[in-house]
């Protein structure tokens, strides 16, 4: 009696561990990658973002004892000063915060001593460094030439907008902005136009081949898009359209259609029977049913498709790479991250993070205005 319809399973439990668990797994890179977005690059590199509230271990070089900060004193030439307060240092220090926990003057051991340890310098004297970053340098024979110091602090952690800003005013950023929309909506509305009366033919209509359109949908779906950029540029060139925007469109139109096919097909052929047999007793035609009636009907299957694919082409890098002049002027998002801003060894971490939250904001808009009809748009057809 344990599998009575409408009963609740006794199982119930691991299932909903389950699901949470699969949640926790997928929000926590995302969640790391806000937090490395507000973090200081610096930081970033020195640390993993789940150490984010602790402090970090940065080291630091300065260059002291210039010939004119020496002063001549009965134990010969010193130089005083404190490598916290350092200009280009001293937004890490601010208030007080941070301490100095080892120090070097050589770069291959910038850790050597220990504060308030005296250390000989290379080319004659002694340097003593303290934990709160106040510094001593003495020579008989006075500094001739700057000193390079080396010190380990513990820096607080740091909040900063910089890697937001440095992104949202990139030069170019709002051109490559207005270009994005010009490439995902017309490479969204155009394939979902087309499929549509595709599966409404493949759906409801009898014709010789129809199996086999069907089954060369299906088959679409598993052609990698690697293997079509190469020959689908050359006939672009032949035709006259090239790399331009007409290009791109019919470039994500052609990989994004199987799928649109098989969705809207899927779900067309769910629908009542009743009601498309109604229409034609009373002399609609095959448009008047398709227009007025499956497409109406058809709307969660039509959302679903459209986040796919507006997800998609809104992300997409290889496709705007190959089918899109290389210069600035028609340039999208993820190309002027990529190219401009991150730099061919992807090493900035900081305006990464902050660069992928700045172009997943229109993707979550378009997710979350039309999710309540995705599940309905996948589902359809697999039930009667």
């Amino acid at each position: 009696m344990d599998n009575i319809a409408g009963r609740k399973s006794g199982l119930s439990w691991a299932v909903n561990l389950s699901v949470l668990a699969l949640v926790v797994l997928w929000l926590i890179p995302t969640l790391g990658l806000l937090v490395s977005s507000v973090r200081d690059r610096d930081q970033i590199a020195a640390t993993g973002w789940w150490m984010t509230p602790v402090p970090v271990e940065m080291t630091f070089r300065v260059r002291v004892a210039a010939p004119d900060e020496q002063q001549e004193t009965d134990a010969g030439f010193v130089v005083e000063g404190n490598v916290l307060e350092e200009p280009s240092r001293a937004h890490w220090f601010e208030g007080g915060r941070g301490a100095v926990t080892a120090f070097g003057t050589r770069s291959v051991d910038p850790t050597e001593f220990a504060p308030g340890d005296s250390a000989e310098l290379r080319g004659g004297g002694t340097l003593t460094v303290a934990a709160d970053g106040s510094f001593r340098m003495v020579s008989d024979e006075g500094f001739g030439r700057p000193v390079n110091v080396l010190f380990q602090a513990r820096v607080p952690p740091r909040i900063t907008t910089e890697n937001y800003d440095t992104v949202l005013t990139a030069d170019g950023m709002d051109r490559a902005f207005m270009n994005t929309l010009t490439v995902a909506i017309p490479a969204t509305v155009i394939p979902i136009l087309i499929a549509a009366f595709a599966a409404y033919a493949l759906a409801w209509m009898d014709f010789v081949g129809r199996g086999v359109l069907i089954a060369a949908v299906v088959g679409l779906l598993v052609v990698p898009l690697q293997l079509a950029l190469v020959p689908l540029l050359n006939l672009h060139n032949q035709i006259g359209i090239g790399q331009s925007f007409m290009g791109i469109w019919l470039a994500h139109t052609g990989f994004g259609m199987p799928l649109a096919i098989y969705i809207l097909r899927n779900y067309m052929v769910g629908l009542p029977r009743d009601i498309i047999e109604s229409a034609r007793v009373d002399g609609a035609t095959d448009f008047q049913i398709f227009t007025r009636i499956i497409l109406p009907l058809s709307f969660p299957a039509l959302a679903a498709f459209a986040i796919f694919q507006f997800l998609w082409v809104w992300n997409d890098l290889l496709v705007a790479k190959v089918f899109l002049p290389s210069g600035s002027a028609s340039q999208v998002m993820t190309v002027l991250i990529a190219d401009d801003l991150i730099g061919s060894r992807g090493g900035d971490w900081g305006i990464l993070a902050a660069a992928a939250f700045v172009s997943i904001a229109v993707p979550l808009l378009v997710f979350f205005t039309l999710q309540r009809y995705l599940v309905r748009g996948l589902l359809a057809g697999s039930v009667k």
